[in-house]
């Protein structure tokens, strides 16, 4: 009897717990309700430059790694396929469905030690910089192999560099001639 009392209130911790987080989860989908569906996957993506398996680690608002984005199944850890297309990047997601970021949506490519819950080695996550319609947001992508992390990285700097002006800044509004 004197293990039965603990394993209960261990049990109802345990229990409140997992409700609190539950609570807000959904809260936090409440407040993201704003943001925008992320576009589906085009037809035809153009030519495959690169893929790598690893998982896809979140989404979260740009500069703020613990703002994670809960709608759209944007904030679930799964394993996933990054791959590089000439028309943009998709993260294809087990169990989440496929995340399609276009090239004209791409701001950065850069390598950093963690973000939102998932900290590893320092540059151990690709983060890619995109705009979610108006909402500038950053996704991290963890390569299963590290010798393929400066690879994709360098096959999005690419594509970046494909669709930026020379000279161009990221971010910056490209006028039309």
């Amino acid at each position: 009897m004197e293990r039965v009392l603990p394993a209960l209130v261990m049990l109802a911790a345990a229990v409140a717990i997992a409700a609190l987080l539950w609570v807000g989860w959904r809260g936090r989908k409440r407040r993201q309700a704003d943001v925008p569906v992320p576009v589906p996957l085009p037809a035809d993506p153009g030519a495959e430059r690169f893929r790598a398996e690893g998982h896809y680690v979140t989404t979260t608002t740009a500069g703020d790694w613990l703002d994670r984005i809960a709608v759209h199944g944007l904030g679930l850890r799964t394993p996933a396929d990054a791959a590089v297309f000439d028309g943009g990047v998709l993260f294809d997601r087990s169990g989440s469905g496929p995340l399609w970021v276009p090239a004209a949506d791409l701001s950065d490519v850069r390598l950093e030690g963690g973000m939102a819950g998932k900290f590893v080695e320092p540059g151990g996550l690709v983060v890619l910089g995109w705009k979610l319609g108006e909402k500038d947001v950053d996704t991290g992508f963890r390569t299963r192999r590290p010798d393929e992390r400066d690879a994709l990285v360098s096959a999005i700097e690419d594509l970046i560099a494909v669709g930026r002006p020379r000279g161009a800044e990221p971010g910056q509004d490209q006028e039309e001639e």
